[in-house]
């Protein structure tokens, strides 16, 4: 037997072994470890949110189950950003108006994909216009895309508006 295949043997006995070790002395669950350290002051929260963490309910290496409360939101930060969004909402509805448009605006709470698809089932829409960053590869991954749920779960047509190349 040649060196080469006494070595690969070798290396897919510890493997085995390893592999065995990992699965017996793991525990088994649907539970989520928290590990790290955090700094309560200076995690951000969500890119979309941009709410800073209040309280930290949990401490590092704590176990936690899917529905557990770990932190609160700073209220006084969303506050804003939905007043802010109230806002802009409102004066683009009254663009709208001006134009001749009839204009019903909402400003809602939640999982924004859900939520337009819900809307757009509520009001019997025929067609959704949305918007598209056009991100693409890990970020896109990482982010997900709006657009691209609302395509695939909606009741009705739906047209993709992209951002002008360059901007």
């Amino acid at each position: 037997m040649s060196a080469r295949i006494k070595f690969l043997i070798l290396l897919g006995i510890i493997v085995a072994i390893a592999s065995g070790y990992y699965f017996f002395s793991t525990p088994s669950g649907d539970d989520l470890v928290l590990v790290g350290t955090v700094d309560a002051n200076q995690i951000v929260v969500s890119s979309q949110i941009q709410g800073r963490i209040l309280k930290l309910l949990v401490e590092e290496g704590t176990q936690v189950k899917s529905g557990d409360l770990i932190a609160l939101l700073d209220p006084s930060e969303l506050e804003a950003q939905e007043k802010q969004a109230r806002e802009l909402v409102e004066r683009t509805a009254q663009t709208l108006r001006a134009a001749g448009f009839k204009v019903e605006a909402a400003v809602e709470k939640g999982d924004i994909r859900e939520k337009i698809i819900d809307a757009a089932a509520a009001w019997h829409a025929g067609l959704i216009v949305i918007g598209s960053h056009g991100r693409r590869g890990v970020q896109r991954f990482l982010l997900g895309s709006v657009a691209e749920f609302v395509v695939r779960h909606a009741p009705c047509s739906v047209q993709v508006v992209r951002l002008a190349s360059g901007r």
